[in-house]
């Protein structure tokens, strides 16, 4: 898809650079652009391995979200199957399940900096990013193998990093989606079904389904597991056919288009700010919630509150999850990788027992600490304990970043 903007800039010199054309850096240069005059360039990798293939966004938000025109389908109810076939169906009202498709999202925001005269798109790669006296530098090579320097006060980089944080705990969320069609209506289209665990669980870690309908013909089905490392693309396929087939009971579907993706739950904690005037935004700057993988709600958060920041000439990355969140989110991990709890039972009982409006604040990290205390005592307690008085006493692990790209959330 070709930015609106040239691909050579106008201007090398910009109030703010944005490196990194995701979910992360398109709603920064958005917010950026669309309230006062600062003048800002996002860098975007341009066609070839480095672009990443259309994805899909899921986040849930009451009332309408900022980037409604590009949302592709919504659900008001929410559902999770249990592993002896037992529905949990809540509906979150007034929350929404939103899906939000890249390509669509790119074309809305390249559309409104397109017109806003401070902003440009730079279809480029960028090298290096750095330092130097009186802002920042990113170095770039264009698509022709010409050399570009774009300077800014400030720099903004979402790509993702190379190797994550030291962390006592590391799972990986890795999954395979497949945009099926059948020939008879099968899917109910108000319901999405998060977790359907109605499916062989491993021997480490847990696995479940996930469908969302788009019509009642026409649904994205995932296969996805949290465990420590990746499957075959085989695998992946094998376990997505056998979920279809033999719990969905699809009969016959045709396979439109295909999704695949890791995503890294670590309870490491990334740093926001690299350098003085460099700083990391989206999945790379912490966005990504460790104990679910979701990240486009929290990069809404956060830029949102960075925009606010630089209009008012102090420029702060604000974390995207409160401490008791990712202290929360730690002890579940390490439950989760050590096999205390049973994690489909666990998630399970979260739905059945948490009402549904608070059980997502929950997940957003919106809750009070009297409300997490209540959906605290209705998870296994002494597991839960265990793990939180041996985690001070654990040390921290470099590991290196998955290669395939997230799908589902942004590297954002």
């Amino acid at each position: 898809m070709t930015p609106p903007a040239s691909q050579h800039p106008a201007d090398e010199r910009s109030d703010v650079v944005v490196v990194g054309g995701g979910a992360a850096g398109l709603s920064l240069a958005h917010r950026l652009t669309a309230v006062g005059s600062t003048t800002v360039t996002v860098v975007e990798a341009p066609d070839g391995p480095l672009r990443p293939p259309e994805r899909t966004w899921c986040f849930w938000e009451e009332g309408p979200c900022d980037f409604e025109e590009a949302v592709s389908a919504s659900w008001s109810r929410l559902r999770v199957h249990s592993a002896d076939n037992t529905p949990v169906t809540v509906t979150p009202a007034p929350w929404r399940y939103r899906m939000v498709r890249s390509g669509a999202f790119e074309r809305l925001v390249h559309a409104q900096l397109a017109r806003s005269p401070g902003a440009q798109v730079v279809r480029a790669t960028a090298d290096a990013v750095r330092d130097v006296d009186g802002g920042a530098e990113v170095d770039c090579t264009l698509p022709g193998g010409g050399a570009l320097t774009l300077r800014a006060d400030v720099v903004f980089d979402s790509r993702p990093v190379p190797v994550l944080p030291p962390a006592r705990t590391q799972l990986l969320q890795h999954f395979r989606g497949w945009f099926v069609r059948t020939p008879a209506d099968h899917f109910d289209p108000t319901v999405a079904d998060l977790m359907d665990f109605r499916v062989p669980q491993p021997r480490h870690g847990l696995a479940f389904g996930y469908v969302l309908p788009l019509a009642p013909d026409r649904a994205l089905v995932e296969y996805t597991r949290f465990s420590r490392a990746p499957l075959s693309t085989d695998a992946y396929n094998a376990a997505l056919s056998r979920y279809c087939r033999e719990v969905l009971g699809l009969g016959a579907w045709t396979v439109e288009a295909v999704e695949q993706g890791v995503i890294p739950m670590t309870d490491g904690r990334f740093p926001r700010r690299v350098g003085s005037a460099v700083y990391r935004i989206g999945a790379a700057g912490g966005a990504t919630r460790p104990a679910t993988g979701y990240t486009f709600a929290a990069v809404q958060r956060q830029t949102r509150a960075i925009a606010d920041s630089v209009r008012r000439g102090r420029v702060a990355v604000p974390p995207a999850h409160g401490r008791r969140a990712l202290a929360l989110d730690a002890v579940l991990l390490r439950a989760l990788d050590t096999g205390r709890i049973d994690g489909p039972a666990f998630f399970t009982e979260l739905f059945q027992r948490t009402p549904a409006e608070r059980l997502l604040r929950f997940l957003d990290g919106a809750t009070s600490p009297w409300e997490e205390w209540g959906i605290g005592i209705r998870s296994p307690v002494w597991p839960m304990l265990r793990t939180a008085v041996e985690l001070p006493f654990l040390r921290g692990r470099l590991r290196t970043v998955p290669t395939a790209p997230p799908t589902r959330e942004e590297s954002q």
